[in-house]
């Protein structure tokens, strides 16, 4: 196949007239010039210049030859400015996944700032309720990019973004709405707001208050955390969601364990040295989970 070097020298040639100014504006030596014009016609099966006894002429297939290899250049030529700009993070397309908890808790702000600083950089986003599916996603070639809690199991490149913390949701006459915070026991026989087992939550859960020797009393069970605050603070009963659920102000009581309980939230990539993801993680790094809003959320006590 016809370099682009060989195709650049043709097309000096048809502007310039001459082997000496053609060589002379590609910045190479005659010889280099003759020899890649002899490759281009070795390639074609036909000359593209004619040998005269002052000079060359290209031929009329050296000149149609040329008018395409305008057009390769040029797209060679966008292909090296294209690269350069995702290189530098100001083109290209990022895909991302997250749990649907962390958008307007920690991505906007980082979304927000790429699409003022940039404009062209295209970003994809696509909220899940499992972490194990996010990883699917992201192992089908999907996604680009994985933030939200630490899947079941995964091979993909993991970084730390930060622990969240665990709390229980209830309504405001519940006995929990007094206290300043609720013992891991004390959700046994309660009426529970459970997860989905298609939620990763249902699955931490489980792990968790077994690991307590706890019983559960699940009264339903939804998808989303959000909706497990909501329905906790609507009377249900009692919940355990992610701080990152609390986002939205629903109207529950928030009271935190006692102990306290963090998960941590990661960010996972089959890239790492991809330049669009190593600058998102960056700045996802740089900004830190947000603050809990004890005013708001969670006493102080």
């Amino acid at each position: 196949m016809a370099t682009l070097r060989a195709l650049e020298c043709l097309v000096a040639l048809v502007d310039e007239g001459s082997v000496t100014r053609a060589a002379a504006s590609l910045h190479m030596s005659q010889p280099a010039l003759s020899h890649q014009v002899a490759a281009l016609e070795r390639e074609l099966g036909t000359p593209v210049v004619e040998r005269l006894a002052r000079g060359v002429r290209v031929t009329a297939a050296g000149r149609a030859a040329a008018d395409e290899a305008r057009i390769a250049l040029d797209a060679a030529a966008r292909a090296v400015r294209v690269g350069r700009q995702v290189g530098a993070g100001n083109g290209g397309r990022l895909r991302i996944a997250c749990a649907e908890t962390m958008t307007a808790w920690l991505l906007v702000p980082v979304l927000r700032r790429w699409r003022a600083r940039r404009p062209g950089v295209r970003l994809e986003l696509t909220e899940f309720t499992s972490a194990d599916r996010m990883v699917e996603h992201l192992m089908n070639g999907a996604t680009d990019l994985v933030v939200g809690p630490e899947p079941t199991a995964t091979t993909a490149h993991v970084e730390v973004l930060g622990r969240e913390e665990i709390v229980v949701a209830t309504f405001p006459s519940h006995r929990f709405a007094s206290r300043g915070s609720v013992a891991v026991e004390e959700l046994a026989d309660e009426p529970f707001v459970h997860y989905d087992p298609d939620n990763g939550m249902a699955v931490w859960v489980d792990r968790f208050v077994t690991e307590h020797q706890v019983r559960l009393s699940p009264v339903l069970r939804t998808r989303s955390p959000r909706t497990a605050a909501q329905l906790a603070g609507a009377g249900m009963g009692v919940s355990l969601v992610p701080v990152s659920a609390l986002a939205g102000r629903p109207a529950a009581v928030v009271r935190r364990l006692e102990p306290r309980v963090h998960r941590e939230i990661v960010a996972l990539t089959l890239t790492p040295s991809d330049a669009l993801v190593r600058r998102f993680v960056a700045d996802l790094r740089g900004r830190g989970l947000p603050e809990v809003d004890t005013a708001a959320a969670l006493p102080t006590a």
